[in-house]
């Protein structure tokens, strides 16, 4: 969830760079941010509720000296959203930064009160930093210290640590969090991920499960949960600054929503032979026998668990494949009865972090499923930890709600699939060819749904007004109708529901009236009939109807719709990816019309690692 930085150097402002990082870290947390540095050995520190642009003011009207610094971007797990509770965290000769949380804090509060130490905060943070201090106080050097804390922390965490008196000195630890090394030429970085380290260095180490390290000017030392000294390798990574600039638009949420003719067609092109107008799936060709496979399981949340959700459709009619789909919170702790025999789970999740995610994916391993994984970053755990990684190529998103993100994920997904029909059999040649080039005509598609914005910025100004919006799908657009919901109650606050259409008279339909629109996700296919028969359903209760779907789609329901939105023809196949445009601009323009705070919605951070 949360943003750190740490910055081991002998020049420079360690707050003005810890800042710089800090601003490519918010998308990860806006409740509170926080810096601290150490200045001829001595720690000082500045704090302040909100977004940056708060600590920015304190540090202009009281700057800090120093060129080692560690500085956090906050999402609020334990403690209030406030000043107080705000990181870095202090005890004594102790200042950390924190992602995470610690189960057993309580308890370990509780034995460090006993010992006579005073907390300030309500935070699980507050007490790894006065257990390291009272370690350091019964004769432990730093090393020692914050190695004996580890071992007595149960939970998630990433820490930045700095010492009092120890200016050559910056300790690092993850545990279910990620943290990454950034090597620069006589100074270290730590970073929650190379994002963070990008504008200092493109050498960065990725820190595997339970690795800790003690970073000098000159060098490291990396060590792994027994202790052992280790080593890991040195990845070079792309300068990333141009990505995180909104350029001339007005949010970053519009830009990535227009990025995605350039995300699809990425991901599209590490899948699709033009030529031959075939699938091949990246990486060892030999990690799944997709012939082999006799039942998949997806698992995945929030946006991402809605691209498995249209992907069920595709892997059960394109592959003859059964698939169960699940929520990561709710999947292990149902204890689902999982056969190994021909089994695959596969997992998606834009930063390959998502702790929910993780944790099913080491339920599945344990149970001695092949595993596979939609991923937005290559280097992450999840990717790290799955037998098949199938990419997605967006680039970093930095808008709280997912958009280029989830389009991609399902281009992924639909390029598994169609793989897993041609091994199984399902699908022939022809059929392979016609699918691979609607996948195909993708990019192209999107960029000419652009031309319907202006026309949805329009119809926001009217939609805006509501308090309710139900959102209503048939067969693979019903997933699509629950991401539009999602989409809306993210960033706009208004309250929507997703339904599937055939479910409107089963209850959602008493939920109709003149006050609540409408959104049909419906394009003229096979289940057209049935969908506008629905639609005429709500407008005989007098619902105010916003219909999406073709030219066809729009002739065949006349006057019946209150509003409209004409998208391009398009395969069936592809068109979920194709209608995830208009719920994406909807949610965008109202959440613009009600001035709400489009890329940090409140209450919400891009990357949930923590349960």
């Amino acid at each position: 969830m949360c943003g750190i930085i740490g910055i081991l150097s002998r020049q420079g402002s360690a707050a003005n760079r810890a800042m710089e990082a800090l601003r490519r870290l918010e998308y990860r947390g806006y409740d509170s941010a926080g810096i601290a540095t150490l200045s001829n050995g001595k720690l000082d520190r500045r704090r302040a509720a909100g977004k940056l642009a708060n600590l920015q003011a304190v540090l202009d009207d009281t700057p800090i000296s120093g060129s080692t610094g560690i500085g956090h971007t906050r999402w609020a797990t334990h403690g209030a959203a406030n000043t107080q509770n705000a990181h870095p965290h202090v005890s004594g000769p102790v200042a950390l930064v924190h992602n995470g949380i610690i189960e057993n804090f309580r308890r370990l509060r509780q034995d460090l009160e006993s010992q006579g130490h005073v907390f300030e905060t309500e935070t699980d943070t507050e007490t790894i930093a006065h257990l390291i201090s009272s370690h350091l106080k019964s004769g432990k050097d730093p090393v020692k210290a914050v190695q004996s804390s580890l071992m007595e922390l149960e939970g998630a965490f990433a820490l930045g640590i700095l010492f009092e008196g120890h200016q050559d000195l910056l300790i690092g630890a993850r545990k279910g969090s990620p943290l990454v090394i950034g090597i620069g030429d006589d100074e270290m970085f730590l970073g929650s991920d190379a994002l963070a380290v990008a504008p200092f260095t493109n050498r960065v180490i990725y820190l595997e499960e339970g690795d800790w390290c003690v970073l000098h000017h000159d060098g490291y030392d990396i060590f792994d949960a027994a202790g052992n000294k280790v080593e890991r390798p040195v990845s070079l990574v792309q300068a990333a600054g141009a990505t995180v600039e909104k350029g001339n638009y007005r949010h970053f949420m519009q830009k990535e929503i227009f990025e995605q003719p350039d995300s699809t067609a990425r991901t599209i092109g590490a899948y699709v032979d033009a030529l031959d107008q075939s699938i091949t799936l990246p990486g060892d060709e030999n990690a799944i026998d997709w012939a082999s496979v006799t039942h998949l399981h997806m698992v995945a949340c929030g946006t991402a668990y809605y691209a498995t959700c249209v992907a069920e459709y595709w892997f059960e009619q394109i592959a003859g494949l059964p698939v169960k789909t699940d929520i990561a919170s709710e999947f292990r702790y149902r204890q689902p009865a999982l056969p190994n025999q021909g089994g695959l789970a596969l997992f998606v999740s834009q930063s390959g972090e998502t702790a929910d995610t993780l944790a099913a994916l080491r339920y599945c391993k344990e149970a001695g499923l092949k595993t596979a994984a939609v991923v937005n970053v290559p280097t992450s755990t999840i990717a790290r930890e799955v037998d098949l990684v199938l990419p997605t190529l967006a680039g970093p998103e930095i808008g709280v709600a997912s958009t280029k993100a989830f389009t991609a994920q399902l281009c992924a997904l639909a390029a598994a699939a169609i793989a897993a029909g041609k091994a199984r059999g399902h699908l022939d040649r022809e059929k392979e060819k016609t699918l691979v080039k609607a996948l195909s005509g993708i990019p192209r598609l999107i960029a000419t749904s652009f031309a319907q914005d202006e026309p949805i910025a329009r119809l926001a100004r009217e939609l805006s007004k509501a308090r309710d919006v139900i959102y209503l799908g048939r067969g693979v657009h019903y997933p699509i109708a629950l991401e539009g919901a999602l989409k809306l109650k993210e960033i706009s606050y208004i309250h929507a529901e997703g339904y599937a259409s055939g479910e409107l008279k089963h209850g959602p339909i008493a939920l109709i009236d003149e006050e609540t629109p409408v959104v049909f996700v419906a394009p003229h296919d096979a289940l057209f009939d049935k969908s506008l028969s629905n639609l005429q359903e709500v407008a005989a209760r007098r619902g105010n109807v916003l219909l999406i779907s073709d030219k066809s789609g729009l002739e065949e329901a006349g006057d019946t719709p209150a509003y409209r939105i004409e998208m391009p023809e398009c395969d069936p196949f592809v068109a979920p990816i194709l209608y995830s445009l208009p719920v994406q601009m909807l949610a965008y323009h109202i959440a613009v019309e009600k001035g709400t705070d489009v890329d940090q919605p409140r209450n919400l951070a891009k990357s949930v690692t923590v349960e």
